[in-house]
């Protein structure tokens, strides 16, 4: 017998925190207990409930109409029109067709939309009972005037005078119509209409987005969680208890749906886990654990645990024995039966009840998951002191009230909206809704409609301690640095908003320097000349005339308007970006938004631009006159020793010119003596490939094809007698090792969330480099065993097959992923090479032992070309058998059934034990010895399914194979397959016998003979046919079973990482 003891939140003074104060003198000071500052938040605000309305049509001389289509007169529901559609003799189908049609359709404006509930009947004038109703709800539209159903009811039956539904040649049609008011939801506007915001959500997060607004909506909660100690330098993505604090403070402050994003990064989640469904109540679990945790050693330690902490007596009284005893154990949330209970107390009254620990209920059954919508209600007000406390342990403080109010509000992820108290309580019991009889002397029977939503977690808090936990909440509960940090947010939102809507009035225009050459060059970038996002960027109104912007340039940057010369960057055909030609005067004269256009085609409202600013003695001059024979080039130098490239500046040359001619002012430039040897290339392209060309120092400018805005890349020449081994010797080398270097990070496939160790690379490594820096990084001799596995970058989870060795030819090739690159790669190290792990297949066998209840699994790995004798032949090799001479055979199972006998000669290389369970087992001597009279028949095990109305069933445990005699009855199979599974009598007394056929159960009499039910079939495909034993399931589930369940659910543990 359980019995409950919900303690009450701990007595204090009402401005003092109900939680243990803290010791510690530093960090936020106990949190005070405001009363709250608006209306109690478990109430629901009641709407007007949606118009409806019951129509009934009588339509005589029925069999008589001879038009196809027949519409009823004209009813009014909620300011529409609407009208019954009927099709006498079917719509091209021999069934009554019947529709619910907008009787206006034809004059209503364009883009007129309205939404129903509706249910259509035939009334049956005989027995109401068995009139056919069908519902459905509809958004009905232009397009879709009419909705219905074209199969209503087969017309023999319509029409069959002693069926009920055509009376004195009359058919009584019955319409009911429940209209909703449609919600626009692009201009909805959720604070506004309600006062809150919803949450976005993320994929598969609406389960996760229901508790966090349950966990908002309790106020000393969330007092608690702005009280968790958080600093200024915190990261919310990195700390659980300050993305809860932003996530909080964006739903209490925020005019809009709020982001989980940042949260979800905390809890250590990628996309894969946003798009995962889980169970609410394990999540609250999960997080309430992880949030006591992080709340140890603060001033809000235990929160969790007054809030939500209840206890539970467990007491055991022996019949037999004078013995007993009680448990009292705690519990954050109660899991009651819903299945056969009409409501919450119903539930409770299970909970308690005093169970005789008998027969079945001797072993733990797990259960599955069910999907259950009978009705079930909850009230507004739980009372556990009703009927004398019965559901309160003897030692529990019977001086608390015990009464319990609701705490209910409805978000639909983003969207809140205002709910009418029907649909709030009644509409979320699951079942079926009635409606109420309008006509009985037609209609005997009520009109359901089937349920839409259900409550699934319920939430309630005590009367007595309402006052304390739905507190008042304001910014002085918030630390200053999350304040601080989170309006700062809100600004730039609003700031980049606001932009936004202004884009078209404004050009932004960025400015690159020398400065910025310098500082981007051999840093952030190798190749061109900057980084356009991280120079200067100035938001200037289109109108504005250039010579005003260079004003403000000179205000921002100190360079006076007469030393500035500004020029255009162009994209070349080889995708390269360059400084292309100055603005010339006329230019300048203009507006900046006509510059915009000039610039660039595409028309992306940035204009960018190259500053040139000449100095002698860092003191800006005035720019020399440019000619056509004057060309602007950029400098950079390398150093093989330092693998270093950096930016040097920039010169004016003539056409004419050589390279030559300015040798002595290249050395200047990099600091080297004035005579030094050194070679000169041209930085062409590095899309899609690396192209770096020698440069003929005594060819012309002109004839070397070089103009404004080219890169020249120069180095000392090596010595003749120089020893120096470099690794990137010269400038094309060190480009090409540039562009195609890789920084991978390793994660071990067998924890794929953890980086382990990263590698720099070459995207053009082959596959053996790869594995040798991975071997020589993991210090292991072989790198054979190494396998590697592609990263999936949507999923952000391993492929689920591995890269074959040399199956690829270089490392961009593991790293791509569809038009994705990424730069993970998962690893695990093999016990066998993996050439010749990929000539043998691997298999998973589970091995029933013949006279032990024992199975264990055997991974068998064997060349592919070899056959299931083979397999069997290794097998005996591992494991114990009863006798010298057993002979085992080979058998494919799924989901509790055997679907296949391996032929010896069947070769493994197609059969597939990631889906299917491979059973290998002895073949018993019956069976060896069966008379050409006796049948081999399937065996299972089953239970009537819950979930389904007991129509089907649910197979477990270990199928198998049994051989019966021509006249054997049940009553002498049952004995041999008692003696075979070895259950007790008391325990077998209580199984039944069917013979099952496509999932349908013929339950057999003792006296049956079994064969007579069975086919003289081959055992191969028989599955559907079997023995079914229907008995309660009390065996422990094995672990190797959940194989089979694996790949055919989208369920796994909810983990929070960090």
């Amino acid at each position: 017998m359980t019995m409950m003891t919900p303690p009450p939140l701990i007595e204090r003074e009402d401005n003092e925190i109900l939680v243990p104060n803290s010791e510690f003198p530093e960090g936020p000071q106990p949190m005070e207990v405001a009363p709250p500052e608006v209306a109690t938040t478990t109430d629901i605000q009641q709407v007007e409930d949606p118009p409806s309305s019951r129509f009934l049509w009588t339509i005589e001389n029925f069999s008589r109409l001879n038009f196809k289509k027949h519409y009823s007169d004209v009813f009014t529901v909620g300011g529409y029109k609407w009208r019954v559609l009927i099709f006498p003799k079917g719509n091209n189908v021999e069934h009554l067709s019947m529709y619910l049609d907008v009787a206006d359709s034809a004059s209503l404006p364009y883009g007129w939309s309205r939404h129903a509930q509706f249910g259509l009947a035939v009334i049956n004038q005989m027995h109401g009972k068995f009139t056919i109703r069908k519902e459905a709800q509809h958004q009905f539209n232009i397009r879709e005037s009419d909705w219905g159903f074209t199969s209503f009811m087969p017309l023999s039956d319509l029409y069959d005078p002693n069926k009920g539904f055509l009376v004195n040649d009359t058919v009584v049609v019955e319409a009911e119509v429940v209209v909703r008011k449609l919600v626009d939801y692009w201009t909805y506007d959720s604070k506004k209409e309600t006062g809150y915001v919803g949450l976005k959500n993320q994929g598969a997060t609406c389960y996760m987005n229901s508790l966090l607004q349950t966990l908002y909506h309790i106020p000393y909660f969330r007092k608690a969680v702005y009280h968790m100690p958080t600093t200024e330098n915190d990261i919310p993505s990195g700390s659980i208890p300050l993305a809860l604090q932003s996530l909080f403070y964006k739903l209490q402050y925020s005019d809009t749906s709020v982001s989980t994003k940042e949260l979800t990064k905390s809890f250590g989640w990628d996309t894969y886990d946003s798009f995962m469904q889980h169970d609410v109540q394990e999540l609250n679990r999960v997080l309430c654990e992880k949030l006591e945790d992080k709340m140890k050693g603060t001033a809000v330690e235990g929160t969790i645990q007054q809030l939500f902490e209840g206890h539970h007596m467990n007491y055991i009284d022996c019949i037999n024995v004078d013995y007993k005893s009680s448990r009292k154990e705690s519990f954050y949330d109660l899991q009651l039966d819903v299945k056969g209970c009409r409501d919450v107390y119903a539930s409770f009254d299970k909970y308690v009840e005093v169970e005789s620990l008998e027969g079945d209920n001797k072993y733990h059954a797990e259960k599955f998951g069910l999907q259950i919508n009978d009705r079930y209600e909850f009230p507004l007000q739980l009372d556990l002191d009703r009927d004398n406390g019965k559901y309160l342990s003897p030692d529990a403080d019977r001086s608390v009230r015990n009464l319990y109010t609701l705490h209910r509000f409805k978000f639909d992820d983003e969207r809140v909206t205002k709910e009418e108290m029907n649909r709030a309580l009644e509409e979320q019991y699951g079942g079926e809704e009635e409606l109420p009889q309008l006509n009985p002397g037609f209609n005997n029977g009520p009109f359901k409609f089937t349920k839409y939503s259900n409550a699934y977690m319920l939430v309630y808090i005590r009367e007595s301690d309402k006052d304390k936990i739905i507190c008042g909440v304001d910014e002085k509960d918030i630390a200053e640095h999350l304040r601080i940090r989170l309006k700062k947010e809100k600004e730039v939102k609003e700031h980049k908003k606001k932009e936004k809507s202004e884009a078209h009035l404004y050009t932004i225009i960025k400015v690159a320097r020398d400065e910025d050459l310098t500082q981007h060059i051999g840093r952030g970038i190798f190749f061109d000349l900057v980084d356009h996002e991280k120079v200067c960027s100035f938001r200037i109104q289109k109108q504005t005339p250039f010579k005003a912007f260079k004003e403000e340039i000179a205000k921002e940057l100190g360079i006076p308007v007469q030393f500035q010369r500004f020029w255009l960057w162009a994209k070349r055909q080889n995708h390269t970006y360059r400084p292309n030609r100055p603005l010339s005067p006329i230019e300048e004269a203009q507006p900046v938004g006509q510059l915009r256009e000039v610039s660039n085609k595409t028309n992306n409202a940035e204009l960018k631009l190259f500053l040139e600013v000449e100095l002698i003695d860092s003191i800006p001059i005035p720019p020399v006159d440019k000619t056509k024979e004057d060309i602007l080039l950029f400098f950079k130098l390398y150093d093989p020793f330092k693998e270093e490239l950096r930016y040097v500046g920039r010169l004016f040359v003539k056409a004419l010119e050589k390279p030559i001619d300015i040798l002595t002012k290249l050395n200047e430039m990099a600091g080297f003596l004035p005579n030094e040897e050194i070679l000169l290339y041209e930085e062409i392209k590095f899309e899609p490939n690396v192209m770096c060309e020698n440069i003929d120092k005594r060819a012309s400018f002109r004839t070397s094809q070089l103009e404004d805005g080219d890169i020249i890349c120069y180095q000392k020449s090596p010595a003749p007698d120089s020893n120096d081994q470099f690794r990137h010797p010269d400038i094309p080398s060190f480009l090409e090792y540039v562009h195609n270097r890789q920084v991978v990070h390793f994660r071990s496939l067998e924890k794929p969330k953890e980086d382990d160790f990263f590698l720099e690379l070459s995207k053009l490594h082959s596959y053996d480099d790869v594995v040798e820096r991975v071997a020589h990084h993991l210090d292991l001799h072989d790198p054979s065993k190494i396998r590697l596995t592609s990263h999936n970058c949507y999923s952000q989870q391993p492929k689920p097959q591995p890269i074959k060795y040399r199956g690829v030819e270089h490392l961009s090739d593991m790293l791509v992923h569809y038009n994705q690159i990424s730069d993970i790669l998962y690893y695990e190290v093999l016990d066998i090479p993996l050439p010749e792990l990929q000539g043998l297949k691997t298999l998973k066998v589970a091995f029933h032992h013949a006279t032990k209840d024992e199975i264990i699994i055997h991974t068998i790995r064997l060349p592919k070309n070899s056959i299931v004798g083979d397999v069997i032949n290794d097998l005996k090799t591992k494991v114990e058998l009863s006798n010298a001479n057993a002979e085992l055979r080979l058998l494919e199972v799924f989901y509790h059934k055997i679907y296949k006998i391996f032929p010896l000669s069947e070769k493994i290389e197609n059969i597939n034990d990631q889906y299917w369970t491979l059973r290998a087992e002895e073949i018993p001597e019956e069976e060896k010895n069966c008379s050409p009279h006796d049948r081999l028949i399937h065996v299972y095990h089953f239970m009537k399914d819950p979930n389904q109305n007991s129509t089907q069933v649910q197979n477990f445990g270990e199928p198998f194979f049994l051989v019966i005699h021509d006249d054997e009855t049940l009553a002498e199979v049952k004995a041999r397959i008692q003696r075979k599974l070895q259950v007790p009598d008391d325990e077998f007394s209580k199984w039944k016998f069917a013979f099952m056929s496509l999932g349908r159960p013929e339950y057999l009499q003792d006296s049956d003979i079994v064969s007579t039910r069975f086919q003289r079939r081959d055992v191969y495909g028989a599955w559907e046919q079997y023995l079914g034993l229907e008995h309660s399931d009390t065996s422990p589930k094995r672990a190797y079973q959940a194989n089979q369940n694996r790949h055919h659910t989208s369920e796994k543990p909810v983990k929070i990482y960090n």
